[in-house]
């Protein structure tokens, strides 16, 4: 087993005052590997970098179809959105055409991550709900199926036909048997995989187009809605939504708790998963911006790619006291 090597550090004044390591591979449509950092057979939790898989049932059963599901509402299928107002009405409005609410869902509620809706909530006295967690477009998507199949309330079981689906659906893009399983800060199932095997779903994900299969075109579907809809699969100032602007909305890219970021990259039929060994965002966002760098697919100087590569830790005088930075192997 390779041991996880240095994927960002931070430095401050001439000095390497820390640094965070990770395993990180580029990947094919054939499977093969490309470029790899670290260990491509470490077991990881994807996490939300996973949803656009947990979405494929959604559209191949027929249930996005029979319910006239949009390409926004695709886009929110596969979002870690911050819960402003463009996020949950859209939910609200989504629950609404199913004859649901967000008393149906089975997330929990989370504060929300914008301040505009944060103050909204303070002045008019309400608490967030449901519709404000992260993953709300997931488990409207999980609902969506659910109704669809005419399945039980507790979508999120393991046993579930909407999470078995899911599972088989997972297990058969990344090419593994899943050797286990978590529960996700949303509650839903979350399987292990190699990253390895995540960034061959990613590539699977690049390669597949419509008409292909049904399959292909559900993967097609999502990664265009999530291209064309950055705004949804995360929200203003996030990393996934302004990276993916920075790249002519021409690379799909998606955020996963404790230090995993994936890419789908269709004009060069390449995925790409990384894992940040001790989660941290910071060097998630670093290590991946890198990446997205080394393949041509993302400008260096490009104000989104500064603030997360070469980017400036500010302290509370407005003096920049640090920098972080790709690794050397990365860079």
């Amino acid at each position: 087993m390779t041991s996880p090597i240095p994927m960002a550090e931070l430095w401050r004044g001439d000095m390497l005052e820390s640094f965070h390591t990770g395993h990180a591979v580029i990947c094919s449509a054939n499977g093969e590997i490309v470029e790899a950092w670290g260990d491509p057979t470490q077991i990881i939790f994807p996490r939300s970098s996973c949803k656009m898989i947990q979405a494929l049932p959604l559209i191949e059963s027929g249930a996005a179809e029979a319910s006239n599901l949009t390409a926004e509402q695709l886009a929110l299928s596969c979002a870690s959105h911050q819960g402003a107002a463009i996020h949950t009405k859209s939910v609200g409005s989504w629950l609404a055409s199913l004859g649901m609410s967000h008393d149906d869902l089975r997330c929990g509620a989370q504060p929300s991550s914008d301040s505009d809706e944060r103050k909204r909530l303070i002045l008019e006295h309400e608490s967030p709900c449901q519709l404000h967690n992260n993953c709300s477009g997931k488990h409207a998507g999980f609902l969506t199926l659910n109704q669809h199949i005419g399945g039980g309330s507790e979508y999120i079981d393991l046993s579930h036909p909407v999470q078995t689906a899911v599972k088989a659906a997972f297990e058969e893009v990344t090419q593994e048997t899943s050797s286990g399983y978590g529960i996700d800060g949303c509650s839903a199932p979350n399987h292990t995989t190699s990253v390895h095997g995540l960034a061959r779903a990613m590539a699977f994900f690049a390669a597949a187009r419509e008409g292909q299969g049904t399959r292909e075109t559900a993967a097609a579907k999502l990664v265009n809605a999530m291209r064309t809809y950055p705004e949804l699969v995360a929200g203003e100032t996030r990393a996934c939504t302004e990276l993916m602007r920075a790249m002519d909305h021409k690379v799909a890219i998606k955020t996963g708790a404790d230090g995993v970021f994936v890419a789908i990259l269709p004009d060069q039929k390449l995925g790409v998963a990384l894992k940040i060994t001790d989660g941290a965002t910071r060097a998630s966002e670093c290590a991946i911006a890198a990446i997205l760098v080394k393949l041509g697919v993302l400008d260096a100087n490009h104000p989104a790619t500064l603030k997360r590569m070469n980017a400036p830790q500010i302290n509370w005088r407005g003096v920049t006291a640090a920098w972080i930075r790709p690794s050397a192997a990365l860079a």
